[in-house]
């Protein structure tokens, strides 16, 4: 049983340092790198009882390149970056890149938004937006008794 063990532990001692081999260091990088990732506006978003505070991660976009609209409940962004000059090699050659360009888009459920108070502002990368709720109308129903 004790050899049994012992081999098992061998192997996977073996095992992790063939995965740790420099050959699949960016395996999974080089991979998945040409796959859209959603992560590119990362989003937080507020609710109080007034309104809608959203703050979007827009780093290298120019303000004239984002669109706002708000339409049936909800909030569509829309970005495009043109492409980059970025760091060659001696022979031309892009060495290594993660920024990524083109059009990117998100949308957002957010009801009940006063459409003309919403305000939006560009600063540092970050796109905030104020999105005040629509003021509550008193219910104006009248209790009918059924006879």
């Amino acid at each position: 049983m004790a050899n049994d063990l012992n081999r098992y532990n061998g192997f996977l001692g073996n095992l992790g340092s063939w995965m740790n081999d420099d050959f699949f260091k960016d395996f999974g990088k080089n991979m998945f790198s040409k796959l859209p990732v959603k992560s590119d506006m990362k989003t937080d978003i507020k609710e109080t009882k007034e309104a809608y505070q959203v703050k979007i991660d827009m780093p290298g976009f120019d303000k004239k390149n984002i669109h706002v609209n708000y339409d049936d409940d909800t909030l569509s962004i829309v970005g495009s970056r043109d492409s980059f000059s970025d760091e060659s090699n001696k022979d031309g050659n892009v060495v290594y890149s993660e920024r990524s360009y083109g059009q990117f888009a998100r949308q957002y459920h957010l009801p009940d938004v006063d459409r003309d108070k919403v305000a939006a502002k560009y600063d540092n990368g970050v796109l905030s937006l104020n999105l005040p709720k629509l003021e509550e109308v008193e219910d104006s129903s009248t209790h009918i008794e059924i006879d």
